[in-house]
């Protein structure tokens, strides 16, 4: 995979599964901007273990529900790096709650976490890739968000989830013609513990058709695979990493 030198910028990316991706984009050759929220030490843990497999990184706070702190965040990675190749869209809350129950605020923050973070990158990462003729964008959705899967008492980030996967294809549309691709990677049930694939590989995971629990590394590779050159013609695709989890 040609990813040597190019630039990545991981949302979400102190923990769980946007720290693998980071981790995985760094393996690959890649430098990496380490985007978090309020988890700073997470954050420079994560740069530090990517100093040791010799790749480039930098973190930087912000807000991705803020629209002039995502444009600031851009400017910062590209005035660091001079230019940005890969974003990935990790960030997204979760709640559960019955819709009956759920106050107009907790609904709203959670689109604005799962969907509305999305466009707000998108639309400042889009001139930088513009002008490289060169781009990847790949957001995180859920298992099953491509058939608009619902599920009880998750109303709110199913809705987000859905609509993640026609805002991609749409993107994927506009941008075809400008070097730039965008498809969507939908993770499964992660365990909290941030198992490493080979302590999973050691358990045994009824949900799974597989056998056992999902990890983050199970995702960045998928997420590494959309950010290639080998996936230039592939675009506007959602890709669930689930083991054969809700088939």
């Amino acid at each position: 995979m040609v990813l040597r030198n190019r630039v990545a910028l991981v949302t979400g990316a102190s923990r769980g599964i946007g720290k693998e991706i980071a981790l995985a984009m760094g393996r690959a050759g890649m430098r990496v901007a380490v985007a978090f929220r309020t988890n700073k030490l997470g954050a420079h843990k994560v740069l530090s273990d990517l100093r040791a497999v010799g790749a480039e990184g930098m973190a930087l706070a912000t807000d991705v529900t803020d629209p002039a702190r995502v444009k600031d965040l851009m400017e910062a990675v590209t005035k660091h790096f001079g230019r940005l190749d890969v974003l990935v869209n990790n960030v997204g809350d979760f709640e559960w709650k019955p819709v009956v129950e759920s106050t107009v605020e907790e609904w709203s923050a959670i689109i604005t976490s799962n969907l509305h973070s999305v466009f707000y990158t998108t639309k400042f990462a889009l001139p930088i890739m513009r002008r490289q003729r060169w781009g990847r964008i790949i957001n995180l959705g859920a298992v099953g968000s491509e058939r608009a899967f619902g599920q009880a008492k998750i109303s709110a980030y199913s809705a987000a989830k859905a609509g993640i996967v026609a805002f991609t294809r749409s993107v994927a549309l506009e941008e075809a013609r400008n070097g730039i691709t965008a498809n969507v990677v939908n993770p499964p049930v992660i365990d909290e513990k941030e198992l490493s694939l080979e302590e999973a590989q050691r358990l045994t995971d009824a949900r799974f058709p597989v056998g056992r629990p999902a990890t983050g590394r199970d995702i960045s590779e998928a997420v590494k695979f959309f950010a290639s050159e080998e996936a230039a013609f592939i675009t506007g695709q959602v890709l669930n990493v689930s083991g054969g989890w809700m088939l």
